[in-house]
């Protein structure tokens, strides 16, 4: 990727987009909020077959070994369509630190089932990640902290400002690596994980911009289109401009992480710029709505709380930021 999709991954997306608009994600989300997990199974199981569970897995275990610019594809559509469960862990983090582990036993166990979307993983990461997102539905929790890695055992659940994703803490189980090499494979899987997060964030500002323009075209006030306002063109205007100059620090964060070359800077920079598009999208498109997008009947709100929890995640803001900063004046 030279900091723009290929024709081929241009299709993948549309491929993606095609799947989850006839798979009735807001369905999905819902019953997955009253505890029922099967239909999130389901679908994840249908984008396994489409090739997205295995992009972050080796051909040898059966997975596509896809590069880091094919994982932000598939999250940005992911994201877009605010698909709910562990998708950055799933996705990108967890079957990254698998690989670079290098232990052909934890390869041979549990990368084959991650490409075939018959496994869901989590982890917890402290301090980016101190409890494991949707432990409750993952068959793989692990534990990374500085040079080790270990399953965890699932403690007690949090609540979420994602009322379609909980949070648990977890406790150390059996030690599955550990020393200087596991470091840099926990950083280098962190730093997927954040790439992954970051494409889903700039799907969900994509889809609040195309909500809010398309009630602007459809909500009159004062006899005509709300859309036809200055001032709402020019708010969601601004919205474009954002998501569009997030889009390239997006791209180029995949292609430093491949590369290796000023992955940690780029990575952060992407966090921080996909997160303030997003949210500036998020806030454009509940000013637009009004109250009806308080509302969890109209569904907007699947993607407002996803921008936030998102934002959030994988390392606040002001950590990446101090990142960035710590990597310019190295």
């Amino acid at each position: 990727m030279n900091l723009v999709p290929s024709a081929e991954q241009d299709r993948f997306a549309a491929v993606l987009h095609d799947l989850l608009s006839a798979a009735d994600v807001p369905a999905v989300v819902e019953r997955g909020a009253r505890g029922d997990a099967a239909p999130g199974r389901a679908l994840w199981s249908r984008l396994a077959d489409a090739g997205v569970a295995g992009l972050a897995v080796p051909e040898r275990w059966g997975g596509t070994g896809g590069e880091p610019a094919d994982l932000v594809i598939a999250a940005e559509v992911l994201g877009h369509h605010a698909v709910p469960g562990p998708v950055a862990e799933t996705l990108a983090a967890v079957p990254a630190l698998l690989v670079a582990l290098g232990d052909d036993r934890l390869g041979d166990k549990w990368l084959p089932e991650l490409a075939a979307g018959r496994v869901v993983a989590t982890l917890a990461a402290p301090p980016w990640l101190p409890y494991a997102a949707d432990a409750h539905a993952a068959d793989l929790v692990l534990l990374a902290a500085g040079d080790t890695v270990r399953l965890a055992r699932t403690g007690p659940a949090h609540g979420s400002m994602d009322y379609t994703r909980r949070l648990f803490e977890v406790s150390p189980g059996g030690t599955l690596a550990a020393g200087p090499d596991t470091a840099t494979a926990v950083a280098r899987a962190l730093d997927l994980g954040v790439l992954a997060a970051s494409a889903q964030l700039l799907g969900a500002g994509c889809a609040l911009l195309e909500a809010a323009v398309a009630h602007a075209r459809t909500r009159v006030q004062f006899g005509r289109p709300i859309g036809r306002f200055q001032a709402v063109q020019h708010r969601l205007a601004d919205v474009a401009v954002g998501l569009e100059f997030a889009r390239p620090l997006l791209y180029a964060a995949a292609v430093a992480v491949e590369s290796a070359d000023a992955a940690a800077r780029d990575v952060s920079a992407a966090k921080v710029a996909c997160g303030n598009a997003a949210h500036q999208a998020a806030r454009a498109a509940l000013q637009v709505h009004g109250a009806i997008g308080y509302t969890r009947e109209h569904g907007l709100g699947r993607w407002l709380t996803k921008v936030r929890v998102l934002t959030l995640a994988w390392g606040t803001p002001s950590q990446h930021r101090a990142r960035v900063m710590a990597e310019l004046t190295r």
